[in-house]
């Protein structure tokens, strides 16, 4: 039988530490909420009312409930107040002679039975139970922000931590309403490991300027679904945190200099732009502690007209390619109003495009999100061809044709000799070079590439991709043109991966060494991820979903133009390919697809 805990005691009360208690005390626990100072102590008091009034105002908590739970707590300065505990969470700032010196302190207060708990996120578990008598008795506890909202907990065991320890804090999660992921004690655990290097990454690229902080923060939001982009989170979690947790996994991790702080984030941390809390960090707040955007210097500068920064008019655009990237394409360009010259390899293939574009438009009818009339004026603004030659009087060509680059050269040679001067020549690769398919032209500052993404009729995001041929022209048509499809455009360089693959599949990569390495299970890093980030799927689902072969030659591609030991491809990966185990589509990939 799993030890019932009827008292807990919770050693800092920041937004963390308030959280922490408000967990426990909703759920029948009695806790003793420790500070170092009466001032403090207020502070954390503060921060839990203010929690429970908003879930009263929200329908969430019965105003009984609450002054219930908030009779459950008892506050108190100093750590002698926790001599009769049978749980003490430590949740105070990460640096480890503090922690160490907390944990030494309740060695000597609490008693002999009592588990001590550390929640940090990134620091040795281990290096704190020595400070300890009884090593066997300590463990982690990581709760992910905001505590009583978030489901993830990751229970961390040392080398000597207890059995029954970690069956009883794992029996206590399932009490708390937690899911509970037990790994061992490894820098970053598994979610800040994983996302760590990401938020890093995408810190790189806004240092390299090669692109901007709206535009990486959108490109994460709407490619991926993500419930943040990397630098507002950045700026959530505070810089001189974040910049704590990637030292700290830098040092314990191996070295890998994927974790090696950017030089950014030290540089804004001296500066005091910590992020929310200090009212500035990649963006500016309304006051510090405020969720609040402001404008400020960065922020871009929207134009009063789409053709008013130089951008030429598009009436007519002419689509290449028979597949279902192509076919989106065709569909978003002719509900925006735009004529629309499909070509194709043949009279056949036109008609298969022809088909799923009406079989799109007419599921639209069905769900009522377009009219019949406009499903009919859509229809009608299509040209189907079979030939190149019909593209000589459009104004802009999209290829959507195969991902291999002799292919797009040759095809762009030839639109180089078939289209008229002053055409926008765009691409939609998602993983080759622009520069190569612009240089098979005599007119590279007419080429951009325009990533859309699967499925483009629905998927909001579009990466425009600016050579260093691209004119600032023919960029601001792409602009253009991305807003009047009711879509998103970032911009950026041409670099493999873009933005949303170069951030990533890293991420992915990274998970799958996790798993390579028998740290984790793809079950419970699908669930930190999940659960403790808010990501709409785990790595492993989103691998199955891409297909392990499409992720593999993306990675391959990363790393060969980036040459970062960090992004070399799994060799789990690897040889899963090899075995022909590509994911949802032949039916096995990390997880196997035909007994579902």
């Amino acid at each position: 039988m799993a030890r019932e805990f009827t008292s807990v005691g919770v050693v800092g009360l920041g937004t963390m530490g308030a959280g922490i208690v408000e967990v426990f005390a909703r759920n029948g626990i009695d806790v003793v909420a420790v500070e170092i100072s009466a001032a403090a102590v207020e502070r954390g008091r503060a921060t839990l009312t203010g929690s429970t009034d908003r879930a009263v105002a929200k329908g969430k908590l019965a105003e009984a409930d609450r002054d219930a739970l908030l009779a459950r707590v008892d506050w108190q300065v100093g750590l002698d107040a926790l001599h009769s505990v049978d749980l003490v969470i430590e949740a105070v700032p990460e640096h480890l002679d503090l922690k160490q010196r907390i944990f030494a302190e309740l060695d000597r207060v609490c008693k002999p039975e009592a588990i001590l708990a550390t929640n940090t996120s990134s620091l040795s578990v281990t290096e704190i139970s020595v400070a300890t008598t009884r090593p066997n008795q300590v463990i982690g506890i990581h709760f992910f922000n905001p505590a009583p909202v978030m489901k993830l907990v990751e229970v961390v065991r040392t080398v000597v931590t207890s059995a029954d320890v970690v069956a009883d804090v794992e029996a206590l999660c399932e009490r708390l309403g937690k899911v509970d992921v037990t790994i061992s004690d490894r820098a970053g655990f598994i979610a800040n490991a994983l996302l760590f290097g990401y938020l890093n990454h995408a810190v790189s690229m806004f240092e390299s300027r090669y692109a901007t902080r709206e535009d990486i923060d959108a490109a994460m939001k709407l490619g991926c679904g993500l419930p943040m982009g990397p630098l507002a989170l950045m700026d959530l979690i505070g810089l001189d945190t974040a910049y704590e947790i990637l030292d700290t996994m830098y040092r314990r991790g191996g070295r890998d200099r994927r974790h090696a702080p950017v030089p950014l984030i030290k540089q804004m941390v001296t500066a005091g732009l910590l992020g929310r809390k200090s009212g500035r960090g990649f963006y500016t707040y309304e006051r510090p502690g405020s969720p609040v955007v402001v404008p400020d210097e960065h922020t871009p500068v929207t134009t009063g007209g789409a053709l008013a920064d130089g951008a030429r008019a598009i009436t007519k655009v002419g689509i290449v390619g028979s597949g279902t990237m192509a076919t989106g394409i065709i569909e978003v360009f002719a509900k925006a109003g735009y004529e629309v010259i499909s070509v194709t390899r043949g009279a056949e293939k036109s008609a298969k495009v022809c088909e799923a574009v009406k079989t799109s438009l007419n599921k639209g009818v069905v769900r009522g999100k377009l009219s019949e009339e406009d499903r009919d004026a859509a229809l009608g603004r299509i040209n189907w061809s079979a030939t190149l030659d019909h593209l000589a009087d459009v104004d802009l060509v999209v290829e959507a044709v195969v991902e291999e680059l002799s292919v797009k050269k040759a095809l762009f040679a030839s639109l180089d000799e078939i289209c008229k001067p002053g055409v926008v020549l765009a691409t939609t690769t998602s993983s080759l070079p622009v520069i190569d398919v612009a240089m098979a032209t005599q007119r590279p500052a007419d080429v951009i590439g325009l990533h859309f993404f699967n499925p483009a009729p629905i998927m909001p995001l579009v990466e425009i991709v600016q050579t260093i041929r691209t004119s600032a022209e023919t960029s601001a048509t792409a602009r253009a043109v991305c807003a009047a499809l009711g879509k998103t455009g970032v911009v950026c360089g041409d670099r493999s991966g873009f933005i949303v693959n170069a951030l990533l599949f890293p991420y992915l990569n990274d998970a799958v060494k996790m798993l390579e390495a028998s740290y984790s299970t793809a079950d419970d890093i699908d669930y930190a991820m999940k659960l403790g980030c808010g990501y709409p799927m785990g790595p492993f689902e989103l691998l199955d979903v891409v297909g392990l072969d499409v992720s593999l030659a993306i990675q391959r591609e990363l790393y060969l133009e980036l040459r970062e030991p960090g992004f070399a491809p799994a060799p789990l990966l690897e040889h899963l390919v090899t075995a022909g185990y590509l994911g949802r589509k032949s039916g096995r990939g990390f997880r196997d697809h035909t007994k579902r």
